[in-house]
């Protein structure tokens, strides 16, 4: 007996991969938006950013893989297409992060 593939995705998937994108979002826009043009003027130092990107990064990619987790687990009918775009996201947001992780050691 096979299981068929659930069309809709719960509200506890959708919230997930709700959540995993505006944390990727916020990281991005802080990073390349917020942080350098308000840091100085309210005198944040210039390596506040590295240490906030590479927090928000790896919480983003934590919830990406949340999210994956939670679309596999409840056989969605579109979690082929939910893995490939929560992937390409951990995939930019891992430059990201090894970008903040190298500005941190020189």
């Amino acid at each position: 007996m096979t299981k068929t593939a659930v069309a809709s995705m719960t509200e506890a998937e959708t919230r997930t991969f709700s959540v995993s994108m505006v944390i990727s979002g916020v990281r991005c826009g802080l990073t390349y938006v917020i942080l350098p043009f308000l840091a100085p003027v309210v005198g944040i130092g210039s390596g506040v950013g590295p240490w906030l990107g590479l927090l928000l990064g790896t919480v983003a990619i934590g919830a990406n893989l949340l999210s994956i987790y939670r679309f596999w687990n409840g056989d969605r009918r579109w979690k082929m297409t939910m893995t490939a775009i929560n992937l390409s996201v951990i995939i930019l947001l891992m430059f990201l992060v090894v970008g903040d992780i190298r500005e941190l050691v020189t």
